[in-house]
């Protein structure tokens, strides 16, 4: 069976290291491991989407997907409101749980996209879809996030335009009936849909 960083439990050896990244001027250390997404640097539609997303003072933030934990870590910094996260990768889950230790606000569980969720609702919802799993999946993402947003919250997604992103932005369109394009760069785009 082929490992995805979408798989629950990955297999190959865990080989935990540090990783540092600097992200808007500052420098971060990370933990990581083998089996996760973007596990030696810092993915640039990751950079493109904390650089530009828009966060209040106390928001409720979910980041949906989040990986060893980078945009959780730093919208903890943003943010006095709830910070979650949520993977379905269970070694993500870990690595997450270390990045983020010691943030009062933040809390990580593990599930597949909405489950560990499922009464919560948020004010932003961050996602950078796992186009790898296919487009089902991304779809389901966008579909479900009207559920758990407060009214007025957004969905802030980061995507390669032309390798799939159009199509997933003309989706959110479909279920949100607004999106606007909140940054183009690197061929990546950031799109926000707002729950009316």
């Amino acid at each position: 069976m082929t490992e995805h960083y979408f798989s629950k439990e990955p297999v190959s050896s865990f080989n935990l290291r540090k990783v540092k990244f600097i992200i808007n001027h500052m420098e971060y250390e990370f933990y990581t491991g083998a089996g996760i997404f973007s596990n030696n640097k810092l993915d640039f539609g990751t950079r493109v989407l904390i650089e530009n997303m828009k966060i209040k003072e106390e928001d409720d933030v979910l980041d949906l997907g989040c990986g060893l934990g980078v945009v959780g870590r730093i919208v903890a910094n943003v943010t006095k409101g709830k910070v979650i996260l949520v993977d379905i990768n269970k070694r993500a889950v870990k690595l997450s749980k270390m990045n983020t230790k010691g943030l009062k606000n933040v809390e990580v569980f593990q599930g597949d996209q909405y489950e560990a969720v499922e009464e919560k609702k948020f004010d932003v919802i961050l996602l950078n879809p796992p186009q790898t799993a296919g487009k089902k999946v991304c779809l389901a993402m966008i579909q479900k996030a009207i559920d758990h947003l407060k009214k007025g919250g957004s969905l802030q997604m980061v995507a390669r335009h032309n390798k799939g992103g159009e199509t997933l932005s003309k989706y959110m369109i479909e279920i949100f009936g607004n999106m606007e394009t909140l940054v183009r760069e690197g061929g990546y785009r950031v799109y926000m849909s707002i729950k009316e």
